[in-house]
């Protein structure tokens, strides 16, 4: 019982993380020590799994797919995406409580570096080439310019598969490449909350065919090259806290007149400016906090896991 609420528990902290942009689910899979199995159990969803029960060999398919690990596993993102969607909202659309809410989570991915990059066995010249190699990515997709909101079908299904591959990889946040495609606050903010199917159909039939086809890849990787996907992996992370820098505005897009372009009467973000904030300002001081609560409720997280694990 103890390890189904640990592995619940797991679930809820990856659906909390993937709601918020520069939070990856893959991170906290990872730092609480079940990134690999869920990997494999995902990649078990495979020709052998659909014959066993095909066949009626339920039991047996459950076992083959890991099945009680998965269903804790998502029911608790599914959870934590549904309650906390309607909560997030609001605070993102707060000036000072989005600065809270990143900088909760800003302390709790510095905190994340140094828990997943301990994992590595040995850092040689390999995972150190691939920490900067993985830095080196994240800062650049930071840089990116937004595009703008899409609701086509096909724009859907490819919001799904590449949000999903980026939420099972850590450090590279779904939500934050759902702000690149232009689709974050169309998808984790309006249709989760509103449960509009018509969203969410398309976005999660992409999802599930992301997840299958970049487990795969993610699984072999891990069983060749571990230290080096580990360290990419704290690169890519380290990287983040440029994406989740909690003091930043958005640029607007503008057209050759210098008009902000509008669509649907939104703004077009095309980029955001970062700044060093006011220290002696409470709302400053208050966000503060927040960050050395996220990176402690991090390592409460871990060792809570940790110790939830053992029988």
């Amino acid at each position: 019982m103890r390890q189904y609420i640990s592995l619940f528990l797991n679930g809820l902290a990856m659906g909390a993380a993937n709601v918020i942009p520069g939070v990856s689910g893959g991170t906290i899979a990872l730092i609480t020590g079940i990134y690999e199995r869920l990997i494999k159990a995902v990649k078990s969803i495979d020709m052998g799994a659909i014959q066993l029960l095909l066949k009626g060999k339920i039991k047996d398919f459950w076992e083959h797919i890991d099945g009680t690990f998965l269903t804790l596993i998502f029911a608790g993102v599914g959870v934590s995406l549904v309650s906390l969607a309607k909560l997030f909202k609001f605070m993102m659309e707060d000036e000072i409580y989005a600065i809270w809410l990143m900088a909760f989570f800003f302390g709790l991915i510095i905190m994340s570096i140094f828990s997943v990059g301990r994992t590595v066995s040995k850092w040689s010249a390999g995972p150190i080439i691939a920490l900067l190699v993985g830095l080196g990515v994240a800062v650049s997709i930071a840089l990116l310019t937004p595009a703008s909101e899409n609701e086509a079908i096909w724009y859907l299904l490819i919001c799904g598969v590449i949000a999903m591959c980026s939420m099972i990889l850590p450090g590279l946040s779904g939500s934050f490449v759902l702000i690149i495609l232009g689709n974050y606050k169309l998808i984790m903010l309006d249709a989760v909350s509103e449960f509009n199917l018509k969203i969410l159909i398309p976005v999660a039939i992409g999802a599930a065919g992301g997840l299958l086809a970049f487990s795969r890849i993610l699984a072999w990787v891990f069983e060749r090259y571990r230290d080096v996907t580990i360290a990419s992996m704290t690169g890519f992370i380290l990287g983040s806290l440029a994406i989740i820098w909690p003091w930043k505005n958005e640029i607007p897009l503008r057209d050759d007149a210098g008009e902000i372009i509008l669509k649907r009467g939104k703004e077009i973000v095309s980029g955001f400016e970062w700044f060093i904030p006011d220290f002696s300002d409470s709302n400053t001081l208050i966000a503060l906090a927040f960050a050395v609560i996220g990176g402690v409720a991090l390592w409460g997280l871990e060792k809570s896991a940790a110790g939830l694990a053992k029988p």
